[in-house]
């Protein structure tokens, strides 16, 4: 696939794919998605590679999530049955890709971005880092397969249910941030930790991931696809024009 909204390269045996929107806040249209999915399962099956990075372009947002002008216009041209239809894995396969993931998260991560971020192994933030998992506030329902993970029920429903803002501080005492570093420092402390990670025996470490992901009470796809029929068949989640009626009218402009 040639990449239009992703950057790839690698370096001492990491992957790092960069999510390259900057213009959209990094936001995850189909087209982003697929590439990153795609990137991901790349650098799996490169032998060279021990580890993946995920981070996005620019100052401001690792990711503000999903495309909701797409969303809307896909909400308009199809009917929910093909929406349904057009649902992927890419989600779930990130999560479980066989080699360790790390997400550098340069700045606000909301909704689908706080679902991917919590869907990866480990995160490294700085003081503009912020978590957003916002779905319940716009009659949605996301996370519950990726949050619990990291932080735990307790933390998991608080954020889940109140759909507030987690900043950098917060999310590094509650164990959402593995590390917390200046701005400055944030590519050097990744790279870091991506490259001992990666300088340790591969089929050690695959192993390693894939027993902790076996051992779980229920596996992640269980949980990602007990989340998926929930969605499909019991709460359906709302369409982009009733979701998102404020970021509509003020046509996608950034708040403040």
């Amino acid at each position: 696939m040639a990449y239009e909204h992703v950057l790839v390269e690698s370096e001492d045996g990491v992957g790092l794919i960069t999510l390259n929107r900057p213009e959209k806040l990094n936001a995850m249209n189909r087209r982003l998605s697929a590439e990153l999915r795609d990137a991901v399962k790349e650098l799996d099956a490169d032998d060279a590679i021990g580890c993946i990075v995920i981070t996005g372009a620019g100052g401001r947002a690792f990711s503000a999530g999903g495309d909701i002008h797409e969303q809307r216009e896909d909400d308009r041209r199809y009917t929910q049955q093909e929406l349904d239809a057009r649902r992927s894995r890419g989600s779930y396969e990130i999560a479980a890709s066989a080699k360790p993931t790390i997400g550098m998260i340069n700045g606000l991560a909301y909704g689908g971005a706080a679902v991917l971020a919590s869907s990866l192994d480990m995160r490294v933030g700085c003081e503009d880092t912020r978590f957003r998992f916002l779905a319940a506030a716009y009659g949605r329902i996301n996370s519950t397969w990726t949050l619990p993970n990291q932080v735990g029920w307790p933390i998991a429903k608080e954020l889940l249910f109140t759909a507030r803002v987690v900043e950098a501080d917060e999310a590094y005492r509650i164990g959402l941030l593995n590390h917390l570093v200046p701005r400055d420092q944030l590519r050097a402390k990744t790279m870091e930790l991506a490259r001992m990670i990666a300088g340790n025996n591969r089929a050690a470490i695959v192993g390693v991931k894939a027993l902790l992901l076996r051992q779980k009470g229920q596996n992640l796809e269980q949980q990602w696809t007990e989340e998926r029929e929930f969605t499909t068949h019991v709460f359906r989640g709302a369409g982009a024009e009733e979701a998102f009626p404020e970021f509509i009218a003020r046509k996608g402009r950034p708040l403040g």
